[in-house]
């Protein structure tokens, strides 16, 4: 004996009720094409703008993060001996602090897991040359091999001194453009290339000079540090010396920080004669001062898409108004409340949902064709649109929204239309 199992009818009629409600809504978009088309402009133009920018507050804010990378210390962890205290408002001075080496240095960035490593120790010395007796006070910092790569500098002319150099601690110095201006007295800088300055009264053979920056004011020079352990004057309390980790990305630099209190505290007790620092708040700073950008154009573009809704809103009244007799019949053969209700919202994500695809499309198109400008127009290669799949889902779904809040007035007021009095109507 076999049986036949038939479904529901309760299950069969709301599905083909839903499914004929947006069949209608769709038949009705499609017979007043322009009127769509108004309507759904609003939308598009609410969608594109709001994409548009939070595209270019995206690029912003990567440009923005990337210059203060590469321009500022915000992926660095300082670790510096602790020279000082303040009491009741008076600083006194701390003995015993730490003084560090090269071999603390190479610790630290093995025991932290830091991409880079820098050392340096300063002293103000003179610095003169004896072609044409020419002098200058000179900042002079003793650094590691490869502080040029750390601390991006950039020399116009000659080279920065090799591991080995540094190790046998040679008397080879890089000279800043200002100072090596000043010492040529105003001469092409790179005629010191391979000539003899006096650094503290030591000749010292310059093997480089660094390209001038701008606002650049003082004078700089910088030697191995184990070259400036010897030649720097005596000082007494010792002169310190500050190590710098290199966190991979800002987003590390906590974790880096963290490691290196860890070391210190391993090698030097407790933290008291030790400082930690970072400069991760520039780059939270600049990115608050972007997100506030980013919402302030977000909430003015929101208008827009407002707009776009309230040209739904007016369209699907119409349509209502116009099809009062349509809705009176439909309902009087067995539609229910529901299915009007869903034939007209059907009909508001329609169209919000054409013209959010649409404003996607447009936003990103005037995103990336104003950032390209902008880089021809200000010289700024590094500033690019930024493409986030959040922003796409959040400015579609803003859309989605907006259409389906004031689409429901409408189909609400057709879905509580009496029959008869619909069938009446004129």
């Amino acid at each position: 004996m076999f049986f036949l199992i038939l479904p529901d009818r309760h299950t069969i009629i709301p599905s083909f009720a839903a499914a004929t409600a947006m069949r209608i809504g769709g038949d009705a978009l499609l017979a007043n094409p322009l009127r769509t088309l108004l309507s759904t402009l609003g939308v598009i133009i609410g969608v594109a703008s709001f994409v548009a920018v939070l595209s270019l507050g995206d690029g912003m804010q990567a440009a923005a993060r990337a210059q203060l990378e590469q321009l500022t210390d915000v992926q660095t962890v300082s670790v510096a001996p602790r020279t000082f205290v303040e009491v009741d408002g008076e600083r006194l001075p701390v003995h015993g602090y730490p003084i560090f080496t090269p071999d603390d240095a190479a610790q630290a960035a093995a025991a932290t897991g830091a991409i880079g490593v820098s050392l340096f120790e300063k002293a103000a010395v003179m610095v003169d040359y004896p072609h044409n007796g020419k002098r200058r006070a000179t900042s002079v910092s003793g650094v590691l091999s490869r502080a040029d790569e750390f601390h991006r500098m950039t020399l116009t002319e000659g080279r920065f001194f090799t591991d080995v150099e540094a190790e046998r601690g040679l008397a080879v110095v890089i000279l800043s453009q200002k100072l090596a201006r000043e010492l040529v007295m105003g001469a092409d800088p790179r005629r010191l290339i391979n000539q003899a300055v006096r650094v503290n009264g030591v000749a010292m053979d310059v093997i480089g000079v660094l390209e001038a920056y701008a606002g650049e004011a003082g004078y700089d020079a910088y030697v191995p540090f184990q070259t400036g352990r010897k030649i720097f004057p005596a000082a007494d309390p010792p002169r310190p010396s500050t190590i710098l980790l290199r966190a991979s990305s800002v987003e590390g630099v906590d974790q880096l920080k963290a490691a290196a209190e860890d070391w210190a505290a391993r090698h030097y007790g407790r933290l008291e004669k030790v400082d930690i620092h970072t400069q991760k708040a520039r780059v939270e700073q600049a990115e608050q001062g972007i997100l506030i950008f980013k919402i302030f154009m977000a909430a003015l573009t929101g208008i827009s898409l407002l707009v776009g809704g309230i040209g739904i809103m007016n369209v699907l009244l119409a349509s209502v108004t116009e099809r009062t007799r349509e809705i009176g019949v439909r309902k009087a053969i067995g539609a229910q409340r529901r299915d009007v209700l869903l034939q007209f919202l059907t009909e508001s994500v329609a169209i919000s949902g054409a013209g959010s695809a649409i404003g996607v499309i447009l936003g990103l198109v005037a995103a990336f064709g104003v950032t390209a400008i902008i880089r021809v127009e200000a010289n700024a290669p590094f500033f690019r649109a930024g493409f986030s799949w959040l922003t796409i889902v959040v400015a579609v779904a803003s859309a989605l929204l907006v259409g389906l809040a004031f689409g429901t007035y409408p189909a609400m007021r057709a879905a509580r239309m009496s029959p008869i009095e619909a069938i009446r109507h004129e």
